[in-house]
C-alpha cells in the first residue's frame, strides 16, 4: 500500500467519526481543551484547529495530550513545513484550503492524514491523479454550494467531499444528504463568545446537535 492510499485510508476514517468536523480558530490556550472537551462529549470528537493564530500549534499539542476520545489535526495548512509543525504538536490529520505543486509532493512523506482543498471539478481530477479521493470543498457556499458537490458527483463518483465555508446547522443536511459527503465541517458548533465566557454546556449541546443531523 502507498503512502496516500494509507493517508487516505485514515483521512477516511476521521470523516467517518461525526457528520460535523469542528473548524476552530483559538486565539486563547486556556480555551482549547476545555472547548474540545465539550466537543467530543458532545459527540464531535475530530476537531481542526486552523493555523491562524500563534497559539494554534500549542493549541493542538494541548488538545491531543489532555482530551481523550479527540482525533485532533490543523488546518489552513500552506506550506509543506506546516506539516512537519503539525505532526510535531501531535496532530493526526491536516487540511488545507487548496492543493499547491509543494503540498502534493511534501504530503507523502508528511506522517499525516491530508485532506486537500478543490474548488472545482478540474482541481477534484487532478488530485484524483495524485491518489487523492477524499477532498475539502471550499467555500462551498460561495462556490455553488449543494447543488454544485451533486453535479460534480455525477462525473466523479469515486471522489467524497468534506464541504467546508458558509456551512451551519440551517444548511448542513442539504449537504449530508448527498452521497459524495461524508461530513461537513464548520465553526458555528463553537461560538466564539460562548467560549470566551466558558459556557462549556452551550458548546457541547450544539456538538449535539450537529451529531445528530445523520442518524
Amino acid at each position: 500500500m502507498s503512502s496516500i492510499d494509507e493517508s487516505q485510508q485514515r483521512i477516511g476514517a476521521v470523516l467517518a467519526l461525526a457528520p460535523v468536523v469542528p473548524v476552530l480558530v483559538i486565539d486563547e490556550l486556556a480555551l482549547a481543551v476545555p472547548l474540545a472537551r465539550a466537543l467530543v462529549a458532545g459527540g464531535l470528537p475530530a476537531i481542526e484547529v486552523t493555523l491562524r493564530t500563534p497559539v494554534a500549534l500549542e493549541a493542538v499539542r494541548a488538545i491531543a495530550a489532555e482530551v481523550e476520545g479527540a482525533a485532533v489535526g490543523v488546518g489552513s495548512v500552506r506550506r509543506p513545513q506546516d506539516f512537519d509543525a503539525a505532526r510535531a504538536a501531535g496532530a493526526t490529520f491536516a487540511v488545507s484550503p487548496g492543493a499547491s505543486p509543494a503540498l502534493i509532493a511534501a504530503a507523502p512523506d508528511s506522517g499525516l492524514a491530508w485532506l486537500p482543498g478543490a474548488a472545482t471539478a478540474s482541481e477534484a481530477m487532478a488530485l484524483a491523479e495524485h491518489g487523492y479521493r477524499y477532498l475539502k470543498f471550499f467555500p462551498a457556499e460561495s462556490i455553488g454550494g449543494a447543488g454544485a458537490l451533486r453535479s460534480i458527483g455525477g462525473p466523479l463518483p469515486e471522489l467524497r467531499f468534506c464541504a467546508t465555508g458558509g456551512i451551519g446547522l440551517g444548511n448542513a443536511r442539504d449537504y449530508l444528504a448527498l452521497a459524495n459527503v461524508p461530513c461537513v465541517g464548520g465553526s458555528w458548533v463553537a461560538p466564539s463568545a460562548a467560549a470566551r465566557a466558558g459556557d462549556w454546556a452551550q458548546i457541547e449541546t450544539l456538538a449535539r446537535e450537529a451529531a445528530a443531523l445523520r442518524g
